[in-house]
């Protein structure tokens, strides 16, 4: 993995917008909203298809030259103007060590819902502090070619009218660039089933579904129940053609696909009877063991399980469960064990809170307890500090480094598989 020679330069957003160096202050992380001056080995050449954001209401914190020490940059040294902190929006299958490093000031506007990564200037290049989490290249940039996508998109559209899913998936694909959607147009590795338009959650980082005046949801919610029909027209030629076939139910323009399980498993038991081709998965909240256990008795070979912590009390902070508990969600991974499925956990990763000794104790006895397969390192979409404030994370608590953290996973868990995808089981 390449990394700088040297420690990478501080970067801002001027008044104007623009992205400037400033050669006077080292580039600072943020870590549970300590400020941290990174190792130049935390630092990997920012990757394709990744994002520069400017912070609104957020002034960058650098680091002294010398001693380390954090340092607030008030305005801007060239002009004396305003001037804004910067992130970076990582390209997926890659994993934050550090969230950008700024200061917020007073009525500054809540960040949308993305991941907020520190970056830094060295060498002629732009630098992030992550590391890449999965090798699969199915939502690399450079895999898709617009042209193609626009003209497989509109013949299956044209050629399927009558299918409400394909026709949503088709919205997916052409408004929001979903990468799941493109490369189920593409008739490639992973497609999704997007099925239910209601939750059992009121997660505070719900990309779907938001608060009027809140934060705005990054994309529209699926409207309504696809027939069990409907889903086997869009999964079994997938599942029939496609490399690396697998088709997902749960995704992110839908509420919690378990609350429409009785489809789900006549749509499984369909697909099943046409074709025992590729992986079923579904990515869930896991909070209805019961219907867990149907689906898996109806063929469903994968369960994604989505947690921002293995600690109780910050589970039902952020997910606002309505009628189940983490106990509930743990079930429903053991369900899915017993019957020899897979188990990923899809794991909201923040820096400073993830790698706290607390919650790493708290993960080892989940991991030790439950024995999940895989645990895909998913950076948290949300602004850092709504999140903090929002669930009660203590600024205080003790942290042991992302890499030290992924470190003492692949050694206490050498059997664990790591990523950021569902695996083709089959």
């Amino acid at each position: 993995m390449i990394h700088p020679d040297g420690q990478p330069f501080l970067v801002y957003g001027d008044a104007q917008g623009n992205i400037k160096d400033l050669p006077d202050l080292h580039a600072a992380g943020m870590s549970a909203g300590n400020y941290r001056l990174p190792d130049k080995e935390d630092f990997i050449p920012l990757p394709e298809g990744s994002e520069l954001f400017v912070l609104p209401g957020r002034l960058p914190v650098g680091c002294d030259l010398n001693s380390g020490e954090a340092l607030l940059v008030e305005e801007d040294p060239y002009s004396n103007e305003t001037i804004q902190a910067v992130a970076a929006f990582m390209s997926p299958a890659h994993t934050a060590i550090f969230n950008s490093a700024y200061q917020t000031t007073a009525n500054a506007p809540r960040l949308p819902l993305f991941a907020y990564t520190a970056i830094g200037w060295y060498d002629d290049r732009f630098w992030t502090t992550a590391f890449r989490s999965d090798n699969d290249i199915r939502q690399d940039c450079t895999q898709f070619n617009q042209e193609i996508i626009n003209s497989r998109t509109t013949r299956k559209l044209k050629d399927n009218k009558k299918n409400r899913l394909i026709q949503h998936l088709g919205k997916c694909c052409l408004t929001y660039a979903c990468p799941a959607a493109r490369n189920y147009f593409l008739g490639r590795w992973e497609a999704p089933l997007p099925t239910s338009p209601v939750c059992n959650a009121r997660c505070i980082g719900c990309i779907s579904l938001q608060a009027s005046g809140k934060c705005s949801a990054t994309q529209d919610r699926i409207q309504f129940v696809p027939t069990p029909t409907e889903i086997a027209q869009v999964a079994v030629p997938h599942l029939q053609n496609a490399d690396s076939a697998i088709v997902s139910f749960g995704q992110g323009c839908e509420g919690e696909p378990l609350l429409q399980s009785d489809t789900l498993e006549k749509a499984i038991k369909t697909i099943r009877k046409k074709t025992d081709r590729g992986t079923i998965n579904l990515n869930s909240n896991a909070s209805l063991p019961e219907a867990i256990q149907r689906l898996a008795g109806a063929g469903l070979d994968s369960l994604r399980v989505s947690i921002n912590s293995a600690q109780e009390y910050y589970h039902h902070k952020y997910y606002r469960p309505q009628g189940f508990s983490l106990s509930d969600v743990l079930e429903s991974i053991r369900v899915m064990k017993k019957e020899g499925a897979f188990v990923s956990l899809n794991y909201f990763i923040l820096p400073g809170f993830t790698d706290s000794v607390p919650e790493f104790e708290a993960l080892s006895t989940l991991l030790n307890t439950f024995r999940p397969d895989r645990i895909q390192l998913r950076n948290l979409n949300m602004d850092p500090e709504w999140y903090m404030r929002s669930i009660g994370i203590d600024q205080s608590i003790i942290s042991m480094g992302m890499r030290q953290w992924l470190e003492k996973i692949q050694t206490d868990f050498p059997q664990l598989q790591l990523g950021y995808y569902n695996p083709p089981i089959r």
